[in-house]
């Protein structure tokens, strides 16, 4: 068997930054309305972490580049893609946790709720979660009762990506994998314009999917076309300065500028999921960057636990928010905004390492028998 060793070293800070932007987004929770109804809490509630929902976004992105990557890398090494190890590989790093979270939502959580005085009242349906099609209960029926259930809905579309991209890889020959991307993306375009709604453009398979078809494009494009992959690599500091400054202003202003007309918010994915490819391909390629994630040591070594982070942070802002209310510290602003937030954010990332270390690695480390690149 032949092996060849991939590494992006810049990509794990950016995931951890991705989880970041989601937590915080999911963060901030307060029962007493004058806080709620204050100017600062509002402001970053909304005006600031408002749209931390993009780090789903990015996660896709990122997906759709990785996987296509590497599987494009297989393929140029083995002739041709084994789906079968492929599916093992995706099945222990990703059902391990998935389920653990699931059978949390559906049998801890409801405990602990009762334990704590409170009546369950869960109105999403296990199969859904059993088969990783949760997000279209999600879309049926709203958040879940149990909160580290609602999150599942983005595993669960990977997922699904996981399950049919890597056949049409594999018939495919790589010089014409452009037009699948390309059918994919226009697919998703049409679905958006006959459902024009937001939960359906935010949560339906049809819509995400073309966020992990453009970074399946970023990654065709960066091994096929050398002349493209130049370009990344030669990127001024003036264009890197206009990249992340229109990826600002989305995550700031997505609804002023995105949601306006029905035509735009057919396109506005498409074009979050190239602003956000642009970022991952700089960072992994370009010479002159205005910084480099893999310098943020601490940050990247955290991105290596992300999808824990990610799966397990709502068991964190419960615990936290649990607390606080018992000790009776979350009965001003900044205790709601600092103490509530930093302590959910330890939580999360005390349970997650634990996690990593003792449920996820040795999944991990059986996986590794099954690859073909490795770091």
């Amino acid at each position: 068997m032949k092996n060849k060793k991939i590494y992006f070293e810049n990509l794990d800070g950016l995931r951890f930054l991705c989880f970041l932007s989601v937590f915080l987004f999911h963060s901030f929770h307060t029962e007493y309305a004058y806080i709620s109804d204050s100017g600062l809490y509002h402001f970053i509630k909304k005006d600031l972490f408002g749209n931390g929902s993009l780090g789903v976004n990015f996660f896709f992105v990122l997906s759709g580049y990785l996987i296509t990557y590497l599987l494009i890398e297989e393929k140029k090494l083995n002739g041709q893609i084994d789906l079968k190890k492929f599916w093992i590989r995706r099945i222990l790093r990703i059902w391990p946790l998935f389920y653990m979270c699931v059978l949390f939502g559906f049998y801890v959580f409801p405990l602990l709720k009762t334990a704590f005085g409170q009546t369950p009242n869960e109105t999403a349906s296990m199969a859904y979660y059993l088969t990783f099609t949760n997000n279209f209960d999600f879309i049926q029926k709203g958040l879940p009762d149990a909160s580290v259930l609602g999150v599942l809905w983005s595993v669960a579309i990977e997922e699904q990506f996981y399950l049919i991209w890597p056949i049409i890889l594999y018939v495919l020959p790589i010089k014409k994998y452009w037009m699948a991307f390309s059918a994919i993306i226009g697919v998703s375009l049409i679905f958006r314009g006959f459902n024009d709604s937001y939960i359906m453009h935010e949560y339906h398979t049809l819509s995400c999917i073309g966020d992990m078809a453009v970074g399946a494009f970023g990654a065709w494009l960066i091994i096929e076309k050398a002349k493209f992959k130049q370009k990344i690599v030669d990127l001024n500091k003036l264009t890197l300065v206009l990249i992340y400054t229109v990826f600002a202003l989305i995550f700031f202003f997505r609804d002023e500028f995105l949601h306006t007309t029905f035509l735009i918010r057919v396109f506005e994915r498409q074009f979050i999921s190239i602003v956000i490819l642009l970022i991952i391909l700089e960072q992994c390629f370009t010479v002159n960057s205005l910084f480099k994630m893999s310098s943020f040591k601490r940050i990247s070594k955290l991105g290596l636990i992300t999808y824990g982070l990610y799966c397990l942070h709502f068991i964190g802002i419960l615990i936290a928010t649990t607390l606080t209310k018992k000790l009776a510290i979350n009965t001003e602003l900044w205790q709601v905004l600092i103490i509530d937030t930093l302590l959910a954010l330890t939580i999360t990332i005390i349970i997650s390492k634990i996690s990593y270390r003792f449920y996820e690695k040795p999944f991990l480390k059986f996986k590794e028998k099954f690859a073909f690149i490795t770091k």
